[in-house]
């Protein structure tokens, strides 16, 4: 019998983002870069976001934003964790997350024996956007 998915979450970060930088619009979508600036997961991934990754947005007449964000995780413990994440976000965005769509796939990325679990897992993420931050929650799916 085929397994059924379920989820086990890994971690809930808070990431500390800038204004966005609006690059302009290409034939028909809008091109932005947000920059991480810092922030913390806590989970079975623990750590520090360390500054200078960014999300390069594209967003559509609609409002769709398809994400693609790079950035680094620093562990408690000493380890380096790459991060690539795709996700798509719609509906307006305002102080309740369950009125519009935040979705991703996060890629994880280490040489750290400790976390190379991480390289082998298929994993999702929800968020949630508030004025100066991105509220994140990760999970691998088992």
């Amino acid at each position: 019998m085929i397994p059924v998915p379920r989820l086990e979450l890994i971690s809930r970060a808070t990431v500390s983002v800038a204004a966005p930088t609006v690059v302009g619009k290409s034939a028909a979508d809008e091109r932005r870069v947000v920059q991480i600036l810092k922030g913390r997961f806590e989970g079975r991934i623990t750590g520090e976001v360390l500054s200078g990754g960014a999300d390069y947005q594209t967003v559509l007449p609609d409002g769709t934003s398809y994400l693609n964000a790079r950035y680094m995780i620093r562990t408690d413990d000493g380890a380096l964790i790459l991060v690539r994440n795709h996700g798509v976000r719609h509906g307006i965005i305002g102080n309740d997350p369950s009125k519009y769509y935040f979705r991703s796939t996060p890629r994880f990325e280490t040489s750290d024996e400790r976390y190379s679990w991480l390289n082998k897992i298929i994993a999702v993420c929800s968020g949630a956007r508030t004025p100066d931050s991105v509220l994140l929650e990760f999970y691998e799916v088992l």
